[in-house]
């Protein structure tokens, strides 16, 4: 307690008081404590296997979270997309009804269709006794009257028509319609959804359905659709060989980037990786309504007073898509949502712009108004004057810092208003005075260095310069200047504006940029070594006891004898499948033997496996090499040639590293099909980005040399500093 007794107490007064004091604090403590809520969540594929059911799951989280409750969350999935057989759906629902029979939630949410019919069609007493809510249901509503459920949820509908027509007033000239999608059992209901939608329009396009294909087959197709036509992607969670995707995350990236056509979506969770999008599903509105609902009856409200509501389609669209393919934002429905949408450049600097003209207006006045009072003095007095406030006015007032200084003496002759602000020093301080007297410049090589430039060429441009406030505080500058003429003297006209945050930005995004590539590179490792260390060995043994089971049969002539053969290979196919994978992941020939090692390593390891023939050779590399300098190039290295390897269609590269006394040359060539170097660079594509943000962490640069049928070379440039090179070198030829 924070008040002494300041009077003697007798015994029973103290007990009385400490027994109050008890009774408060345990009656404090009971106030405080949650009451437990058990919340069961039934979903249809599973967060993992359904990047949409994910969000569900997030959202309804998000909001019991804010409940007064202390919530257990009990998550169970039915796992359609990898056990959509019958036997195991049913495994499934006997495994979820004996585990919760004992231990009855206060609350189940049905997320998809068949998690619902599941829940319906149970005649568990606890089941028929506990609250439902249905979520993301897209067909009917159910009808409560004769289920016997205790039941409300929020559905889903899927406008395929919408998207249609919204595309069709987007691209005109569309005449052929191709719908992809998958064989898996939740594939069936998009696909049929779409197919029930664009019925009414066959009369007008002629539709495709690709919905029976593997993926192979289907990207072929793909990459040969004709002119004037447009994809629509449902869902791909198995293709026709039994493969499974998990749909936004892996099918749709492959279908957006094969397609030479537009491709659009029925849900927000796949509007990524090119897409265009559409009248969208979504997710988290649906898992936000039904986590509201799940409050209120977790609160005593009963299910059937709680209406049953549809969540909020909306049409979302991707700019870059649409500037791909040549879509105005005005041909868009009313209301659209626009992501990634850059800013035009007048967006982006009108003020540098304004700030400029400003500067270029003063300067065309000051130059006019001295010529003119040159040739015009006893005429034009009045005008003069009028120029010469003018470009008082526009010179003291300007938004960016400017400085008049004489050409002989170096010294300040005037400076502005804006002057004053960035530096601190008021004019009456610096008229008369060289920048180097009052210690402007952080760097004095630098401002002769300046001079110099600025009298033998009689202009700088966009220098970046770090200048010193009075106060002591470094800011960093970009500034122009130039030579001009002002009363018959030769004098030095500069412009600076303070860039200090926006570089202090691009910083801060560099050392982000670091951290997430350090980050990429530990996990990188880790998996890399576990790979190598653990999956590969298990593998090993796995291949050693399918050797012993053959030998240990009576006649090793049999058929299974031949099937243990089979898998032996198999077995090992996939050891040595899962070694390379660890080599690309975590290269310890890197780690222990350095770049060249490492990156002949890598070429011979990837010409056997492609059946290519990779010319390596490597020369002039120091002796000790940077660790963060040899990780940038062998990553680099890794994408360029697997790029290479992937989409030049020719079967011999060459690779070169190069080193000198003062930086490390990288390059990867081929005589393939090349491409526009310029629209890959302007589309941003995770590789070039990948590659270029390595880079810069080492202060290295990329090009890229490359044209439609004139091949590919891609050249990165790491700096040394002072690291002289020692005379090593190396050559072979991988085929």
């Amino acid at each position: 307690m924070c008040h002494q007794l300041r009077k003697t107490c007798s015994p029973a007064s103290t007990l009385f008081v400490l027994l109050c004091f008890l009774l408060i604090t345990a009656l404090s403590a009971a106030a405080q404590l949650k009451q437990t809520k058990r919340v069961l969540i039934v979903n249809d594929l599973g967060v993992v296997s359904s990047p949409g059911f994910a969000e569900i799951d997030q959202a309804i989280l998000g909001v019991l979270q804010k409940s007064p409750y202390q919530i257990e969350l009990y998550d169970e999935s039915l796992q359609l997309t990898f056990f959509p057989d019958e036997d195991s759906q049913r495994a499934f629902r006997e495994t979820i009804i004996r585990k919760y029979s004992v231990r009855k939630p206060d609350l189940i949410i049905a997320a998809g269709s068949e998690s619902f019919k599941l829940i319906a069609e149970s005649h568990e007493a606890f089941i028929r006794e506990t609250p439902i809510i249905f979520c993301e249901l897209l067909g009917d509503v159910p009808d409560q009257s004769d289920s016997g459920l205790h039941v409300t949820g929020v559905m889903s509908r899927l406008q395929p028509e919408r998207t249609l027509e919204a595309a069709l007033h987007m691209l005109p000239g569309t005449k052929h319609v191709v719908v992809v999608g998958g064989t898996g059992k939740f594939d069936e209901v998009w696909e049929h959804n779409a197919k029930q939608a664009f019925q009414k329009y066959e009369s007008k396009l002629e539709f495709t359905y690709l919905t029976d294909l593997t993926m192979p087959a289907l990207l072929e197709r793909l990459r040969q659709l004709p002119a004037n036509t447009i994809v629509y992607h449902t869902s791909i969670a198995q293709d026709a060989e039994g493969e499974r995707f998990i749909g936004s995350s892996q099918s749709v990236p492959l279908v957006a980037s094969a397609a030479n056509a537009p491709v659009f979506v029925m849900d927000d969770v796949d509007l990524r990786a090119g897409t265009v999008g559409g009248n969208l599903v979504n997710w988290t509105d649906a898992g936000r309504i039904a986590g509201e609902m799940a409050v209120r009856i977790l609160n005593g409200q009963r299910p059937e007073d709680i209406p049953v509501e549809t969540s909020k389609n909306a049409y979302i669209f991707d700019w870059r898509a649409l500037k791909r393919w040549h879509v105005r934002e005005s041909d868009l429905p009313d209301g659209s949502i626009l992501l990634n949408r850059q800013p035009t450049f007048w967006e982006a600097y009108w003020r540098y712009v304004i700030a400029a003209l400003l500067v270029l207006l003063a300067q065309t006045v000051a130059i006019f108004g001295l010529l003119w009072q040159r040739a015009w003095r006893r005429k034009t007095q009045i005008e003069l004057r009028k120029s010469e406030e003018k470009f008082s006015k526009a010179f003291h007032q300007g938004p960016l810092a400017v400085t008049i200084l004489s050409a002989s003496t170096a010294r300040y002759v005037e400076v502005n208003e804006s002057f004053e602000v960035q530096t601190g020093w008021n004019r009456t301080d610096v008229v008369g005075r060289t920048p180097l007297e009052i210690g402007l410049w952080t760097d004095p090589d630098h401002r002769i260095a300046f001079m110099k430039q600025l009298l033998t060429k009689g202009n700088v441009k966009d220098l970046e310069v770090q200048l010193r406030r009075k106060d002591g505080q470094i800011r960093t500058s970009l500034g122009s200047a130039e030579l001009i003429e002002v009363n018959g003297e030769s004098c030095v006209l500069s412009v600076f504006a303070d860039i200090t945050e926006r570089k202090q930005a691009e910083e801060a995004m560099s050392g982000f940029s670091r951290r997430l590539i350090e980050a990429q590179e530990t996990e990188r490792t880790r998996i890399g070594r576990e790979l190598h260390d653990d999956i590969n060995q298990r593998l090993a043994m796995i291949a050693v006891i399918l050797k012993t089971a053959k030998q240990s049969l009576p006649n090793p002539e049999l058929k299974a004898g031949g099937l243990l053969d089979e898998a032996g290979v198999r077995v090992s196919d996939l050891e040595s499948d899962i070694q390379a994978l660890s080599h690309r992941l975590h290269s310890s020939k890197l780690e222990y033997l350095g770049l060249e090692v490492a990156a002949s390593g890598f070429c011979k390891e990837l010409s056997e496996r492609q059946n290519v023939k990779i010319n390596f050779q490597c020369d002039g590399l120091p002796e000790e090499l940077p660790s963060e300098v040899s990780l940038c190039l062998f990553r680099v290295l890794q994408e360029a040639l697997h790029n290479a390897v992937k989409y030049s269609a020719v079967s011999e590269f060459e690779v070169a590293i190069h080193g000198t006394p003062h930086e490390i040359h990288l390059r990867v060539h081929d005589s393939g099909v090349g491409f526009d170097a310029m629209r890959a660079s302007n589309e941003h594509g995770l590789g070039l980005t990948s590659m270029r943000e390595r880079l810069k962490l080492v202060s290295g640069e990329l090009s890229i040399d490359s044209e439609p049928g004139q091949g590919t070379t891609v050249l990165a440039r790491v700096p040394l500093g002072n690291t002289s090179a020692a005379g090593t070198s190396a050559q072979f030829t991988a085929a």
